[in-house]
């Protein structure tokens, strides 16, 4: 694992490619409100992210596998995350008490590079993201997964960004309450 910063970019080049989702994103998404996200573009959205790598404190963190980067885990303070503030589910949920915390982290996107998938990165992800999160101050780390036992048929993969509720709970996270009958938070103490 490496923390994303501009000694690692092209590894998270990589990583987000050239096409599909990720590719346009550039693990924005959360950072937006809708009316902003919408008039996003791809090289905006890179462009974003390429500065936040170079701010104090990354972005997030970059997974390798025998040395290529295979995938990327985006995490920080839940304040800097526009679109999971202005959810109002998670605010009149127990996770709301404590909205406006810096101290509380937020676990918003995985991506796993075509190829890699069903081999742990994302759960080795998730088990870097604690000390990560703790070295920079965090208390809480808060993960808002799909739980993949209450939809129905097989998601996609394009629906599981946000991590499954399984690997959350495999690294010690409760849940604290839901958003939606497929979305859980979940919390871990640092």
């Amino acid at each position: 694992m490496a923390p994303l910063t501009p000694d690692t970019w092209g590894e998270a080049e990589v990583v987000f490619g050239t096409k599909g989702d990720p590719a346009f994103c550039w693990c924005q998404f959360f950072r937006m409100q809708q009316a902003e996200w919408k008039a996003s573009t791809r090289a905006g959205n890179r462009q974003a992210l390429l500065e936040q790598a170079g701010r104090d404190r990354p972005p997030g963190l970059i997974a390798y596998l025998d040395r290529e980067p295979v995938g990327w885990l985006a995490l920080g303070p839940r304040t800097a995350y526009a679109r999971v503030m202005g959810n109002t589910r998670l605010g009149q949920t127990t996770a709301g008490t404590d909205l406006d915390d810096p101290l509380v982290w937020a676990v918003t996107c995985f991506v796993v590079r075509v190829g890699f998938r069903r081999k742990g990165i994302a759960a080795a992800l998730l088990a870097a993201a604690p000390d990560f999160a703790r070295s920079h101050g965090a208390t809480v780390l808060e993960g808002y997964p799909v739980d993949v036992r209450h939809k129905p048929g097989k998601p996609a993969s394009a629906e599981l960004y946000h991590g499954v509720a399984t690997t959350f709970e495999a690294a010690g996270y409760t849940e604290v309450g839901r958003t939606g009958t497929t979305r859980p938070i979940m919390r871990l103490q640092l």
